[in-house]
């Protein structure tokens, strides 16, 4: 009997993304399938930087686009960063440790075949293409998170 875990995330900060990673590396790891929902902020850790673009969006979408962090490396911690400064001193702390980063876990979790699910809803509001996210992403309606997450053994929101 298979296992499976559902991470639902919504936050967009280095700190908590990385704790999700862990989680579901470790788990595949483990032999546990893995889905994870992206909505809102949360859909910035799955944003590929090389991909973005303002064609075919709103004044709006563009700005919110400039002003937003363009994936996982400029994601901000959720406490102490200090204007970057803390994300650096985090940072140079994991390195001095030899630890990987947060797109370390990202590439990861791709290779290990966790799926990636982004909510349809917000990826409209805040004007994201699926073209700028990463290839692995699924863009999904709520309901079709609301089966995964009712089938799964664990649901995490982070």
């Amino acid at each position: 009997m298979n296992k499976r875990m559902n991470l639902l995330m919504f936050s967009s900060e280095y700190d908590k993304a990385m704790a999700a990673l862990i989680l579901a590396n470790t788990a595949r790891e483990m032999q546990v399938e893995v889905t994870m929902f992206f909505t809102f902020w949360g859909l910035f850790l799955v944003r590929d930087p090389e991909k973005l673009s303002p064609e075919d969006k709103t004044a709006y979408e563009k700005i919110f686009g400039a002003v937003t962090p363009k994936g996982p490396e400029q994601l901000p911690l959720s406490r102490m960063n200090m204007a970057g400064l803390g994300k650096k001193m985090l940072l140079e702390m994991m390195d001095d440790d030899c630890a990987p980063h947060l797109i370390d876990f990202l590439k990861g979790a791709r290779k290990k075949d966790v799926k990636f699910y982004g909510c349809k809803l917000s990826m409209e509001i805040m004007g994201l293409k699926q073209e700028e996210m990463i290839p692995e992403l699924e863009v999904v309606e709520a309901k079709d998170y609301l089966k995964d997450a009712l089938e799964s053994d664990l649901q995490l929101f982070i």
